[in-house]
C-alpha cells in the first residue's frame, strides 16, 4: 500500500490521509480486523544459532500468516494478539456507543492500530464541528507499550491531535507486556474521556474568543517551528487559506488550527509518513506544543 502503511481498512469518509480500502460501516469488530487485514497472530519462537545451540532469553515474535520476524523480546514478554485489539471495541460498538473508523498495520506489522469514533462532539461557530476518537495501538516491538489515547478530529479540516486523559502523564494508557493484557482493568478508566473532552472544547472556546495580532501571531509560529524557519512561513502563509479559517477567524484557534493543519496536510513528501508522525512522531509533540503556547498567547491576549 505505501512504504509505512502496510495493510488499511475505513468506514464512512475517506480519510485525511487518503489511505485504505472503503469497507462497510455496519461490519463487526472481528470482520472489520479482517477487512483491514489484521486477522494474523504473533508467537514468540526459539531462537538457534546455525550450530543448534538456543539463544537463552530470547525470543522471536513471529507473524504467523507468514513467518515475518517482527522483533526480538524477552522470554517473559507478554504478545497481546490484534484480536484482543479489537475485543476492546465490541462493547462499545454494540452497545452503539462508539464506531469503527480506520485500522491497519504499520511498518509491516510493527505497529497495529484501531481507531474508533465515539459519540461525543461539539461545535464551535456555528459549524466548526470537533468529533472524537478512541485510538488503540498494539505495537508488536520491544520496548513499546500499548497505548490509548484520545484523538479529537476537526471535520472542517481533519486536523488532529492525540491527547492524553492522565495530567500527569503524558499516556492516556499505557500496558506494558511484562504482563497479560487486562481489557477489563483498561476499560475502567476510559469514563475519564468525557470530562476530557470538556476540558479540551473548553481551551477551543476560550482560544476563540482571543484575538491575534500580526505581530503576535508571527511570535507564535517562532516559537513553535523556530525563529524565522521554513515551517513557522509555510503557517503563517497558510493562516487565511487553511480549510475552516472562516471560523473563528484572527483567533488563537485560526492560529492553532493553523499549526495542525500544516502538519497533517502539507509536511512531508507523503500521506502515510504524515500518519505516522501525526499520531506517534515528531509532529504529534509538535501540535501539543502548539496548543500549549497559544493558550499562553491567548492568555494575555
Amino acid at each position: 500500500m505505501s512504504h509505512n502503511v502496510e495493510t488499511m481498512a475505513y468506514a464512512g469518509e475517506v480519510p485525511w490521509h487518503g489511505l485504505g480500502e472503503k469497507v462497510p460501516a455496519d461490519l463487526t469488530t472481528e470482520q472489520f480486523m479482517r477487512k483491514a487485514g489484521l486477522d494474523w497472530k504473533v508467537e514468540k519462537e526459539t531462537i538457534t544459532t546455525s550450530s543448534g545451540a538456543e539463544v537463552h532469553g530470547k525470543r522471536a515474535l513471529v507473524r504467523q500468516s507468514d513467518n515475518t520476524v517482527l522483533d526480538i523480546v524477552g522470554s517473559n514478554w507478554n504478545p497481546v494478539q490484534n484480536s484482543e485489539a479489537f475485543d476492546f471495541f465490541t462493547e462499545y460498538v454494540n452497545a452503539g456507543d462508539m464506531e469503527m473508523h480506520t485500522a491497519g498495520s504499520l511498518k509491516n506489522g510493527e505497529i497495529v492500530w484501531a481507531l474508533a469514533k465515539t459519540k461525543d462532539s461539539f461545535e464551535l461557530f456555528n459549524g466548526d464541528i470537533t468529533d472524537n476518537y478512541f485510538l488503540f495501538t498494539n505495537p508488536h516491538k520491544f520496548g513499546k507499550c500499548i497505548d490509548i489515547r484520545m484523538t479529537p478530529v476537526r471535520v472542517v479540516c481533519n486536523n488532529t491531535l492525540t491527547l492524553s486523559l492522565n495530567q500527569s502523564t503524558d499516556k492516556m494508557l499505557t500496558v506494558n507486556h511484562r504482563k497479560p493484557f487486562d481489557a477489563e482493568e483498561v476499560k475502567q478508566q476510559m469514563g475519564i474521556a468525557r470530562e476530557k473532552m470538556e476540558q479540551y472544547k473548553s481551551m477551543a472556546q476560550f482560544l476563540g474568543k482571543k484575538r491575534y495580532t500580526a505581530e503576535n501571531v508571527t511570535a507564535y509560529f517562532n516559537d513553535v517551528f523556530g525563529e524565522n524557519s521554513r515551517n513557522a512561513s509555510l503557517a503563517h502563509d497558510n493562516l487565511q487559506t487553511q480549510p475552516g479559517a472562516k471560523f473563528g477567524e484572527g483567533s488563537w484557534w485560526q492560529a492553532f488550527n493553523a499549526v495542525t493543519y500544516m502538519t497533517d496536510h502539507l509536511q512531508g513528501r507523503e500521506n502515510d509518513s504524515r500518519l505516522v508522525s501525526a499520531w506517534y512522531g515528531r509532529n504529534r509533540k509538535v501540535k501539543l506544543n502548539a496548543l500549549d503556547k497559544a493558550l499562553e498567547y491567548a492568555e494575555v491576549a
